[in-house]
C-alpha cells in the first residue's frame, strides 16, 4: 500500500487497474465497470485508461497533509 500512496503523491495519473482499483477496495471487473459508468474519472492514453490523481485524492478525501 505504501507503494501506491507514493505513486499517488508523485504522479499526475495512475493506472485504473490494479492501482486505483486497489486503493478503492474494488475488484478488477467492478473497477472497469465503474469507470465505464463514469463513477471513476478516467483519461485515455491510446487504449490505456488512467485516473487523475487530483480526482482520486478528492475521492479518498485526502488533504495535502495526508498526502505528504
Amino acid at each position: 500500500m505504501d507503494k501506491l500512496m507514493k505513486a499517488l503523491n508523485e504522479n499526475a495519473v495512475m493506472q485504473l487497474w490494479p492501482d486505483v482499483g486497489t486503493l478503492l477496495g474494488m475488484k478488477r471487473g467492478a473497477t472497469y465497470a465503474a469507470a465505464k459508468r463514469g463513477e471513476i474519472k478516467t483519461v485515455k492514453f491510446g487504449h490505456f485508461k488512467r485516473v487523475p490523481t487530483a480526482w482520486l485524492k478528492k475521492k479518498l478525501e485526502m488533504t495535502e497533509s495526508d498526502a505528504a
